[in-house]
């Protein structure tokens, strides 16, 4: 059994040495698809070539360091190469690969220099090359950067020399293996149980959500946790550039978008897939992110019928988000009236999810928006819940750091029509304490 965990020590090979290794290992286990037996195989015969080469070339190697090597070596012909073992080790949570020297990565929100490395630029390519190429992506000096994923969901990006001038960008975004539920959530003070209460409720009655905040903030993984709350009798389909979510209901759909191929033919865009997702029976829709003129496409298809549509953005608060709406609309490209736009979001969106990373790297939701309507032109809001003051964290003690406004929202009429009972009193400055309700098969 291989350590994954990184070597601190920096061993420099000749690359002479580590090419003839693998092409000799490679030449032996031929193109025989991989398993986890196969695995302990591949192992088995890098040690003996490493072992015959090192003896052959009489290279003065210690044992620990031939170790080195065949973990190396394996995770080049299996696995990705140097960054193997940060990809197996669950407490990083983000890559950053900024060209073949400088590996970066994110462990409980602070980021840190990693000590691997790769060998040049020439491997870090042969490592994203393999990422892309089983999903039909391609990326070279014509399309110079693309998004992928690997095989368990992980968000990827790269972008390469001529646009990376110091060499080739990788990013990987990690998922947790175990998906986080709003309990979990909730254990991690990213929102308090007030408002898991309220918001199971809001998804249950059919509410269209918006989860709304930056880069890296926890938009994807509360936006499955909330698809939790869906009855699991209903037919979802989610849309997403690259396949991420991981929901726990049967009766799933899942698209993806695909770029031009290499003769710029056959792009299927995610306004493509919201258009021919109403064809498909949809009980509700889920699209991982709008950024242009799919915008248009779900307002439209959450004010005629299909209900309880969730989504994410980038902005910054809830007002950011209706603005950030309004422009994405626009980029679909039709002469439509700014108030008309307005009136669209104003109808189709019930309800803002405000999530930030905080600067101690926690993600919280900071705010819960109800959107109510218009007036005077102005699509106007009230705050539900918020997050309160980091300075007066330290005297609340084991009370949660989220607070209700006290005041009521207008979706409450809706969620009793659903049959959806609240506790009286949730609404309420003062913080009480009710448990989340089981739905579905969370």
């Amino acid at each position: 059994m291989l350590n994954r965990t990184p070597e601190k020590a920096k061993i420099e090979f000749p690359p002479e040495l580590r090419q003839k290794i693998l092409d000799q290992l490679v030449t032996k286990i031929g193109n025989t698809p991989e398993t986890d037996h196969m695995r302990q195989d591949v192992i088995k015969l890098a040690e003996q070539v490493v072992s015959e080469v090192i003896r052959t070339e009489r290279a003065p190697f210690s044992r620990a360091a031939e170790e080195i090597l065949v973990r190396e070596t394996v995770d080049q012909v299996l696995g990705f190469g140097p960054i193997e073992p940060l990809i197996q080790d669950e407490s990083i949570t983000e890559i950053m690969v900024n060209g073949p020297t400088r590996v970066y990565v994110e462990r409980k929100g602070n980021v840190e220099l990693s000590g691997v490395r790769f060998q040049d630029e020439n491997q870090l390519r042969q490592v994203i090359e393999k990422i892309v190429s089983p999903l039909g992506r391609r990326i070279d000096e014509s399309s110079p950067m693309v998004d992928a994923r690997l095989p368990d969901g992980s968000r990827v990006n790269a972008v390469i020399p001529p646009l990376a001038i110091d060499g080739s960008v990788l990013t990987i975004r990690k998922f947790s293996k175990k998906s986080l539920s709003v309990r979990d959530l909730v254990g991690f003070n990213s929102l308090s149980r007030d408002m898991a209460t309220f918001l199971a409720a809001c998804v249950r009655a059919k509410a269209n959500i918006m989860v709304s905040g930056g880069t890296g903030s926890g938009k994807t993984t509360l936006l499955g946790a909330l698809s939790s709350f869906i009855p699991s009798n209903e037919r979802i389909l989610t849309i997403e550039d690259a396949a991420e979510l991981r929901l726990q209901q049967d009766h799933i759909v899942r698209l993806e978008s695909r770029p031009p191929n290499i003769e710029g033919q056959g792009q299927v865009s995610i306004r493509d897939l919201v258009k021919n997702a109403l064809r498909m029976r949809p009980d509700r829709i889920i699209v991982g992110e709008v950024r242009g003129g799919e915008t248009l496409d779900m307002l439209q298809a959450m004010n005629t019928g299909h209900e309880g549509s969730l989504s994410t953005l980038h902005a910054n608060t809830p007002r950011d988000c209706l603005s950030r709406m309004e422009t994405m609309t626009m980029m679909a490209g039709m002469d439509i009236p700014q108030r008309a736009i307005r009136e669209q979001i104003a109808s189709a969106i019930d309800i803002i999810v405000q999530i930030a990373r905080l600067a101690d790297g926690s993600r919280r939701i900071i705010s819960i928006a109800e959107v109510i309507g218009m007036e005077e032109g102005v699509i106007t809001l009230q705050e539900i819940f918020r997050m309160r003051p980091l300075a007066l964290e330290k005297d609340l003690g084991n009370e949660s750091p989220h607070e209700a406004t006290g005041l009521v929202p207008q979706f409450l009429k809706k969620i009793e029509e659903a049959g959806i009972s609240l506790p009286p009193d949730i609404f309420k400055t003062t913080e009480r304490h009710f448990p989340i309700p089981r739905v579905g098969r969370e």
